[in-house]
């Protein structure tokens, strides 16, 4: 089984991101592999480990600087990675995930993957839609959200994936499938010295966007980027009769 894993370069997690000329700065900024793609980096590779699949592919989408998450993917035991290069920003200002998710289908198709598994969004977007979208695009059944990943004897899969509500279970009798992976998961491995200088040996094939034949135009306009209102300055009361009385007759949250 071949394995195609979505690695995002997104802004770092710990980073507060400014605001500037109506767009989001990324001058300076320390990006990194978005969080849930690299979650479903590490769920490919335990299934590599299970002897479940032959051949991890992660591919990413970017500007020059992605290789280096990329790199970081095949430190964590990807065996070989794509990078379609584009200047385009990919945080919904300009590459959207429309367009993302038919290039993807154009990598899946060329390699002939048997599942793909993707991150449930990026943290810069937050949209959620490359997934289901690619499943659409390759008439592939998908799940999304996924906490929990089994491999039957059938060569099927039983997935559990989070809801409003709980936890419900899905089963794909067989592949291919597209799953997006959800926090609860698994907790992603450091990669080790060793490994790092490893994946600086793998092979990294390139690719440019704008040659894939595909209409990267954006079908949504962002009009407006603007930072939260700064948090209002609270206030002290004397005793819970006060706040009592504060919370009843002027915030108005309790009866």
């Amino acid at each position: 089984m071949k394995i195609l894993v979505g690695v995002k370069r997104v802004v770092d997690y710990a980073v507060k991101v400014r605001v500037q000329k109506n767009t989001v700065d990324l001058k300076n900024i320390k990006m990194s592999l978005n969080p849930f793609c690299e979650i479903a980096v590490e769920e490919a590779v335990r299934l590599k480990e299970q002897k479940v699949a032959d051949e991890i592919v992660a591919v990413s989408i970017g500007p020059k600087q992605a290789t280096e998450t990329l790199r970081t993917a095949l430190a964590m035991g990807a065996d070989r990675a794509i990078h379609v290069m584009t200047d385009l920003r990919t945080d919904y200002m300009e590459l959207q995930p429309y367009a993302i998710s038919q290039i993807f289908q154009k990598i899946v198709e060329q390699e002939k993957s048997d599942l793909v598994l993707l991150g449930k969004q990026g943290i810069d977007s937050d949209c959620g839609q490359t997934g289901p979208m690619l499943a659409g695009l390759l008439d592939w059944p998908q799940v999304t959200f996924a906490s929990k990943i089994e491999v039957d004897d059938a060569g099927g899969m039983t997935v559990e994936r989070e809801t409003d509500s709980g936890t419900e279970s899905i089963s794909i009798p067989q592949l291919p499938a597209v799953i997006t992976c959800d926090l609860r998961l698994n907790e992603p491995r450091y990669a080790t010295l060793p490994n790092i200088m490893k994946a600086k040996k793998k092979k990294v094939d390139t690719m440019t966007a704008e040659d894939m034949g595909i209409d990267l135009t954006p079908r949504n306009e962002v009009l407006r980027v603007f930072e939260p209102p700064p948090r209002k300055e609270g206030i002290m009361v004397e005793n819970i009769d006060s706040l009592l009385d504060k919370l009843r007759n002027e915030a108005g949250v309790i009866p």
